[in-house]
């Protein structure tokens, strides 16, 4: 519920708003989204819960808000080669190899599971965009030859992310580089050609 006040009151903006992001994914990958509340947040923050109310109506709307302002949408890698799109998109600081990032990923996905509102959201705010950039290096690729025209771009282009964060989540494996490689040269790129 948001306090009357909240509506009245100016709302967070600049530095203080992304001091009060950041608090938000610290403690959503340390308690995890169902532990997470705006107390929570706002202790880490050294802020009122009111400050928070200010400019997030709901938890599900500041947590997918603190995850997109760290994972921002920047365009889509063009190396050159689809390998090399991928490995780019894919590696690297946020990228399925960063295990703050990975913290977050288990627990946006509980998350999901039990919060059909956080789950909307983040599937607009913050899926949609990656989903788009994903395709649009497979598109890519398909366009240059490296992708057989018959094959599905929608099933494809996020299977890497699936089978990593498989691997991490339920088998127990680290993301590494060497990691996302193997999965790339042994089932991404061998899945682009249809026999």
């Amino acid at each position: 519920m948001v306090p009357e006040s909240a509506t009245t009151r100016p709302r967070v903006e600049g530095d203080r708003e992304q001091q009060i992001l950041d608090a938000t994914i610290t403690v959503l990958a340390e308690t995890g989204y169902d532990r997470l509340t705006m107390d929570a947040v706002a202790t880490q923050a050294r802020a009122s819960k009111a400050t928070l109310y200010r400019r997030w109506s709901s938890k599900p709307e500041l947590v997918v808000e603190a995850i997109c302002s760290h994972k921002a949408h920047s365009p889509a890698p063009d190396t050159g080669t689809l390998r090399g799109d991928v490995l780019a998109a894919h590696c690297g600081m946020g990228g399925l190899g960063d295990p703050r990032a990975t913290a977050v990923q288990a627990a946006v996905v509980t998350a999901m599971a039990r919060d059909a509102e956080f789950a909307a959201t983040y599937r607009r705010e913050f899926l949609g965009p990656k989903l788009a950039a994903s395709r649009a290096i497979f598109e890519r690729a398909q366009a240059r030859g490296e992708i057989a025209a018959d094959v599905d771009l929608d099933l494809l282009a996020p299977a890497l992310p699936g089978i990593v964060l498989h691997r991490v989540f339920l088998l127990g494996d680290a993301a590494t580089p060497e990691l996302i490689a193997r999965v790339i040269d042994q089932i991404i790129l061998p899945a682009c050609s249809r026999p």
